[in-house]
């Protein structure tokens, strides 16, 4: 397989599974500034644009934090070069120069992702709309999943894809508990308060798993569990220890195809033993942003890996 081949695949499926969480991202700040005062609405909001990495950029445009402000810098700026417009439109051209390497079901439902949010975002998301708009856009991210669990072979294209979604997926999920701590909580005062409770629901609802949750321990909202949860529970889709099982299980998918071990195999068992050899009160007492810290740089560093192994840019 030519590397710029699986590039594309890689990337197509990044784009993707990014757009599908700013979305999520997105409807939890909206949720959560909807219970609030102005003010302390605008820290919300704050946070969700610092979670996505661009406050810096948003700044040189904006003044305020006001919430259709964000949203719609989020999803549609033309100053914003990673808004989910550009996302999608990213996937789509990512998917269009792979095109031999998907099926017709995945092209086709990638495509219409593209056209119909293109259309959704061409003139700015007032409050009454942004619901249909985060719907759509989580909706389109899960059709083109569905085709590809239902239409691809299991083979390196297959593989790809898969490891460019968990990438994805266990950033987005290390970086919205790092901010929690430093954003989203305004003071050590407020550390076990109601309105920490209300917090760390919104981190579950960013990443669709309050449900889950709450299942899992009786509907008590723990910190502490939430954490373990998020971070160490292998059965949730969006935790950091289930995204790296399924990254081992597609990079050895393609060590078996192509006959021989990468570096990046090496590397991802070294990173996975922070799951295997750590409980939940370790990490707390060696410092929970501690952890998180080195994670998203070894996640950044592990992607980086697969693309020398597999040369990418070749």
């Amino acid at each position: 397989m030519l590397g710029r081949t699986a590039n594309g695949v890689f990337w197509m499926c990044r784009y993707l599974e990014r757009a599908e969480n700013t979305a999520r991202l997105v409807e939890a700040g909206f949720r959560m500034a909807m219970t609030r005062g102005t003010i302390a609405s605008e820290e919300e909001w704050r946070s969700v644009v610092i979670t996505t990495g661009q406050q810096r950029l948003y700044a040189q445009h904006n003044g305020t934090y006001t919430g259709i402000q964000v949203w719609n810098f989020i999803l549609r700026d033309k100053h914003n070069p990673n808004s989910v417009l550009n996302m999608i439109e990213a996937a789509r051209s990512n998917a269009r120069g792979v095109r031999t390497a998907l099926t017709r079901e995945v092209w086709e439902a990638t495509n219409e992702a593209w056209m119909n949010l293109r259309a959704m975002l061409a003139r700015p998301v007032r409050e009454s709309g942004l619901g249909e708009v985060l719907a759509a856009i989580r909706r389109h991210a899960t059709l083109v999943r569905g085709a590809m669990d239902g239409t691809m072979l299991r083979n390196d294209n297959f593989n790809f894809a898969r490891v460019g979604t968990f990438v994805e997926r266990a950033d987005n999920t290390a970086r919205i508990l790092d901010v929690k701590y430093y954003v989203l909580l305004p003071s050590l005062a407020y550390v076990g308060s109601s309105l920490d409770h209300v917090q760390w629901e919104t981190v579950l609802r960013s990443v669709s798993g309050e449900r889950a949750y709450r299942w899992l321990n009786a509907g008590v909202m723990d910190p502490r569990g939430i954490a373990e949860f998020l971070i160490l529970d292998g059965r949730f889709p969006r935790s950091l220890a289930f995204c790296y099982a399924k990254l081992s299980s597609n990079l050895g998918g393609l060590a078996r195809q192509y006959g021989s071990e990468a570096q990046s195999q090496d590397l991802l068992r070294r990173l996975s033993t922070r799951f295997e050899e750590s409980d939940i009160a370790r990490i707390f007492d060696s410092g929970l942003h501690e952890f998180i810290t080195r994670f998203i740089a070894g996640n950044q560093q592990l992607a980086q890996a697969i693309a020398d192994d597999y040369r990418f840019t070749e």
